[in-house]
């Protein structure tokens, strides 16, 4: 199977909710078991994220997916939410190592539009691979600007001493040399099929051509960021970006919240 062009918001009658409940939410409320059976290990950069952190640090995980980063740096309090409540009940127990944690996770069904917790109140954030899920630029901005304001404000002359800090990761439109086979000059909004195979409730790998008749396909909508367009992002809506960069096929940034926000 691959990946096909999504309709996009220049259609006049592009309704960007109904088209994300049908192209994300309902399918990882189906493919949540066999999702998280394919998601165990943590990504290096974030996970080296976690690890920079002092102990202590209270911190979100926007759209936290199976949980697999809650448990990564026990010395944090790290909170998770995500849109999908299946994915949820799986991240409430995750010890990171596909085990069951003794003490539950922190977790809640949340939109990443509509985030439950308190402005200016955490001192760090991660949301991977969660905001190429929405499918207008405005509403993508809308989910980084939710993120940053909930992120501690610095203090002191210039407003960095200890300020919150985001790590934001997206797929990457570059990406000449993995076997989706995209670069500068593919569409930038895609669909991304995630096979079932029958009877089994194991996964075909995206590419795989073989599909047996009743295999089920779903088609999960992504944006592919274009180089600099997550750093764009981020500074549209008042925030600040400290670093980024491209690692296997995604772009990163680690951000604060600007000082006039």
């Amino acid at each position: 199977m691959t990946a096909g062009t999504a309709e996009t918001s220049s259609s006049s009658s592009f309704d960007p909710e109904t088209y994300e409940s049908t192209h994300v939410h309902s399918v990882y409320e189906a493919i949540a078991p066999h999702f998280s059976s394919t998601r165990h290990k943590p990504w290096p950069l974030v996970a080296d994220f976690l690890a920079s952190l002092p102990p202590g640090s209270v911190g979100l995980d926007v759209g936290c997916g199976n949980g697999k980063y809650l448990a990564v740096n026990p010395s944090l309090w790290l909170m998770g939410s995500d849109r999908s409540a299946n994915l949820v009940s799986l991240a409430r127990e995750n010890d990171g190592r596909g085990r069951r944690r003794q003490r539950l996770n922190e977790v809640t069904v949340a939109d990443s539009l509509a985030l439950p917790y308190r402005a200016s109140s955490a001192d760090f954030a991660i949301s991977i691979a969660v905001l190429h899920h929405l499918s207008t630029r405005s509403r993508r901005r809308a989910a980084v600007r939710a993120i940053l304001d909930c992120l501690r404000p610095g203090s002191g002359e210039d407003g960095r001493n200890g300020e919150g800090k985001a790590m934001l990761y997206v797929w990457a439109l570059e990406q000449g040399s993995s076997r989706r086979g995209w670069d500068e000059d593919a569409s930038q909004d895609q669909l991304v099929p995630w096979v079932t195979k029958a009877g089994t409730g194991k996964t075909h790998k995206e590419s795989d051509s073989r599909k047996p008749e009743n295999d089920t396909t779903w088609h999960r909508y992504y944006h592919l960021y274009r180089k600099g367009e997550l750093e764009e992002d981020v500074q549209a809506v008042g925030g600040v970006v400290l670093h980024s960069g491209y690692e296997k096929d995604n772009w990163w940034a680690i951000c604060t919240r600007g000082l006039e926000m």
